[in-house]
């Protein structure tokens, strides 16, 4: 039986599928589905994940662990619905409630203010029940705490951490009423990331302050100490590593000048929360869009004019581990425009019980396996039935994990 699955997703071309890591082939493609890339793909535990089907307006809950061939639809478990389109996915630390915020989509301005939640072990089929409570751009995390699970929502300008009970919302009828919650209005206006360890009930938020801090285990947030960066530029994604008690972020500086991204200064920052510490390294010019864990490393995709790769660092030294020359995209970003603007990227995956690493080729229907744990290994092609323009979308998922681990979609 399989112990990994690479669950891979072509928001462009509206298909979701999965590939066998182990033997390097595409085990399944399901057409129809467009996956909500800016929430990406949430793991539940035990080979299953939860995301966004912007195109059905629906929660997917899937196993590919359980589908058989050659239908590869039977690893839908739950087609639950929520409001899209989806900005953000969190779920408890036991996968058993999920929410869903929503963004923008195609507008410019913020127009949707709902928020759904999702009990997937309610009696029956599960169902999502939705609330109005602030439109923008919100992150979300869902904290446990003593009085049972609180949504906690990030708003964007005027910042603000909002704490919402899970059993209010669950309770709320129908028609999408307005419920608040209680909030504190002190996190930068320009928040971009979000992370919960739920060890200590701390909700971590990415914004032009630094690392800010809140205890969200009441009902009201409480601010904490907040971090500054340490290094040029801020981060703009975070990554918690439950393993190794860590939050992983690449800084970006030069951020605000979108058409001169091969000029962006990145850094690696890795910060331990028990010891309260953070480290740091340069990785060079370029756009260096998200990054990957594995067991022991952490994997950066860069893009560059002057040519791409793929690196591996230690999680404990950050010394570099190796660099892998990825193959040039055909329609990959140009300098002088913005790199979002009708141009592909790289998504990028790693083992969670391992250390081999997944990158997408964008606009060519490739994802390049490598094994991070073996420097100078050779890259190893499996060709998708889909082009993978935007550069797709990639999730690692293990039996081994007997729960979500890190609890926001990635």
């Amino acid at each position: 039986m399989k112990q990994e699955v690479l669950v891979v997703a072509d928001q462009r071309a509206g298909a979701i599928g999965f590939i066998d890591p182990a033997f390097q082939t595409v085990a399944g493609w399901i057409p129809g589905m467009v996956l909500a890339e800016h929430a990406g793909i949430l793991p539940l535990g035990n080979g299953r994940c939860a995301w966004v089907d912007d195109a059905g307006g629906s929660l997917i809950v899937m196993d590919p662990f359980a589908a058989t061939h050659p239908d590869p639809t039977t690893a839908i478990e739950h087609r639950i619905s929520v409001a899209i389109p989806g900005e953000h996915i969190a779920c408890d630390p036991s996968g058993r409630f999920v929410a869903v915020s929503t963004g923008l989509g195609q507008s410019w301005e913020p127009w949707s203010d709902l928020l759904s939640v999702v009990d997937l072990q309610a009696p029956g089929t599960p169902r999502s029940r939705r609330i109005r409570t602030r439109a923008g751009e919100p992150g979300v995390v869902v904290a446990a705490t003593p009085d049972g699970p609180r949504v906690v929502v990030r708003h964007r300008e005027p910042g603000a951490i909002e704490s919402v009970s899970v059993d209010a919302i669950l309770t709320e009828g129908a028609h999408c009423p307005q419920l608040r919650g209680e909030s504190v209005e002190t996190v930068g206006g320009a928040g971009h990331g979000d992370a919960y360890d739920p060890a200590t009930g701390t909700m971590f938020v990415a914004t032009e302050r630094g690392l800010e801090c809140f205890d969200v285990r009441g009902p009201a947030p409480i601010p904490l100490p907040t971090r500054p960066w340490e290094a040029p530029g801020r981060a703009y994604f975070l990554r918690f590593c439950p393993r190794r008690r860590l939050l992983v972020a690449v800084l970006r500086e030069g951020g605000e000048h979108a058409r001169r991204w091969d000029t962006w200064r990145n850094t690696l920052w890795v910060h331990d929360i028990d010891a309260n510490t953070s480290r740091t390294t340069p990785l060079g010019d370029g756009m260096i869009f998200r990054f990957a864990l594995t067991r022991a490393s952490i994997a950066v995709a860069r893009i560059h004019p002057a040519g791409d790769d793929l690196r591996t660092y230690d999680a404990k030294t950050l010394k570099e581990r190796g660099r892998w020359v990825l193959p040039p995209m055909d329609k990959a970003p140009r300098p002088g425009v913005e790199p979002w603007d009708d141009a592909d990227r790289r998504a990028v995956a790693g083992s969670p019980c391992g250390e081999w690493v997944a990158v997408t080729r964008g606009g060519h229907g490739e994802v390049h396996l490598v094994d991070a744990g073996t420097p100078g290994s050779a890259l190893h092609t499996v060709n998708v039935p889909t082009p993978l323009h935007d550069g797709g979308h990639l999730g690692w998922l293990n039996l081994a994990d007997s729960g979500p681990g890190d609890t926001v979609g990635r």
